[in-house]
């Protein structure tokens, strides 16, 4: 049947998706379980924070890096080592004596999540050769679409049945399975480039840029918000360094840590532009339901991540349908539509619902999860539409960035919000409408922008036009066909995948 996957596509998209599925799980397990990481380990909550801070910065040092990894030691390689880190990482989180200890071990963890996110991305991608990549995204977006279904419920219960070093230890079936499962089934390394040289001024840029927008937005959910010391002046120097290294990249060509010239690229720059949107409306509604719930429905942590519910099984239903549709109709219409039904549903929960019938509400979560379905998968391919080989393990880098950045700035925005609000006055009820009137707004801003996606026909020819061939670029997969001319992709349409 033509509308089947290929087998060695189906073949490496379960490798690669039962390992993501740890990565995923961690970070949305751990969210409900950062008070009670507190209390046992004898520590503050700010100092606990560094659990996740700790893992965010990891991560934003070693998602540069992947393309380069890549490119030296091949997919496989690459994919098997950073499941392993993070295994190991895992294990040791659940073993952790102190604070100290267990934001070291995360730090661990971070490095390998950081590597295996991108890399999982850039494999399927390469396997797929441009064929049916809206229902490859749907494959490949499968763990960050159950996490926040799964994640805070599995964490609510290891909270009340269990010790919380079980939040932790979760991950290792998951990560031996993968790690079998890359073994035997991920397609071996081909077109390697041993003598590839790391962009070392890169990464002296980058990497401290990145972390220091991440660190500032992270203090900034503390109070005194963006005027902390500890806030603005890491994003200032971490804008700076950026900046810089963007500079140097522009004058490297095939050689930069990351080839921003991709951002030329209409596909490219509108898509990274929309899951940064994205971000932000999903992970600051990660910060505010989760409070809303509590604190105006009197819900504890197990009840909050229940009532979420609904929004992942929406984005679980939205995921067959935009898979097929982009396939046949691209992303730039079903990105436009997503976007509108989440600033739709997001706005009953601004309307002051201290009164309105939870079921009421639970709808209008459900409807938000298919809306953030439609949204995620057709980016995750227009970012890769009209890209081939090389190029699309630095689109792959950059739209990862755009998402840890959007993710990071969209906390620290509502939580900066519901401080000021309440700090100014306002009822704690006031301070929830005002922050999602915010998320509403970012949304709509989604929808006008989702019309700048470009169809695949100009996608193609932006990419052949806009981007010069890599100075080197990686061989097809084995068995799969040769990666996709971006006229030949253009048949059904699109790519990406984050």
């Amino acid at each position: 049947m033509a509308d089947r996957l290929d087998r060695v596509v189906v073949r490496t998209a379960t490798a690669l998706v039962i390992g993501a599925l740890a990565v995923v799980f961690d970070t949305t397990i751990l969210s409900v379980a950062l008070h009670t990481l507190a209390s046992d380990l004898h520590t503050t909550v700010a100092q606990i924070q560094w659990v996740t801070t700790g893992y965010l910065l990891a991560l934003a040092a070693t998602v540069p890096l992947s393309a380069w990894c890549l490119a030296r030691w091949g997919g496989k390689r690459v994919w098997m080592v950073a499941l392993a880190i993070f295994l190991v990482g895992s294990v040791l989180s659940g073993l952790a004596w102190n604070a100290d200890s267990l934001i070291a071990f995360r730090v661990l963890q971070g490095v390998g999540g950081g590597l295996m996110l991108p890399v999982m991305t850039t494999m399927i991608m390469e396997v797929a050769g441009g064929r049916q990549l809206g229902r490859v995204s749907a494959v490949v977006g499968l763990p960050a679409m159950a996490g926040p279904i799964l994640g805070p419920v599995i964490g609510g219960l290891i909270l009340a049945l269990g010790d919380w070093r079980w939040v932790f230890w979760v991950n290792i079936p998951f990560s031996v399975v993968g790690l079998l499962l890359a073994w035997r089934m991920l397609p071996s390394d081909r077109g390697r480039d041993p003598e590839r040289r790391l962009d070392l001024v890169g990464v002296l840029l980058l990497v401290p840029g990145l972390a220091g927008l991440l660190l500032g937005l992270s203090d900034s959910v503390l109070d005194g918000g963006f005027a902390r010391l500890d806030s603005w002046l890491p994003l200032a120097a971490g804008a700076v360094l950026v900046v810089a290294f963007v500079l140097w990249a522009l004058r490297r060509r095939g050689a930069a840590l990351v080839d921003v010239r991709l951002l030329r690229v209409r596909s490219v720059w509108s898509a990274s532009t929309l899951l940064f949107l994205s971000s932000v409306a999903l992970y600051g509604a990660m910060l505010l339901l989760p409070l809303f719930w509590q604190q105006q429905r009197g819900t504890d942590a197990l009840g909050a991540g229940l009532l979420l519910v609904p929004q992942g099984l929406g984005t679980l239903a939205c995921r067959p349908i935009a898979g097929r549709l982009i396939d046949r109709i691209g992303a730039r219409w079903i990105a436009v539509v997503g976007f509108a039904v989440v600033a739709v549903s997001t706005v009953p929960f601004a309307l002051h619902p201290t009164s309105a019938a939870d079921p009421l509400l639970l709808v209008a979560l459900f409807v938000r999860g298919f809306g953030l379905g439609a949204i995620t998968m057709p980016l995750m391919v227009a970012s890769y539409q009209g890209l081939a080989g090389e190029q699309i393990a630095h689109s792959s880098i950059l739209t990862r960035i755009a998402q840890q950045l959007g993710g990071s700035f969209g906390t620290a925005v509502f939580a900066v919000l519901l401080q000021a609000a309440v700090q100014g006055g306002a009822s704690v009820s006031s301070a929830f409408d005002t922050a999602f009137w915010v998320a509403t707004a970012a949304t709509v801003l989604g929808v006008g922008i989702a019309f700048l996606l470009p169809s695949p026909a100009q996608a193609g020819a932006a990419g052949r036009s806009a981007v010069p061939a890599p100075v080197k670029e990686a061989e097809p997969v084995e068995e799969a066909e040769p990666v996709a001319r971006p006229q030949d992709a253009a048949r059904p349409q699109e790519v990406k995948g984050a």
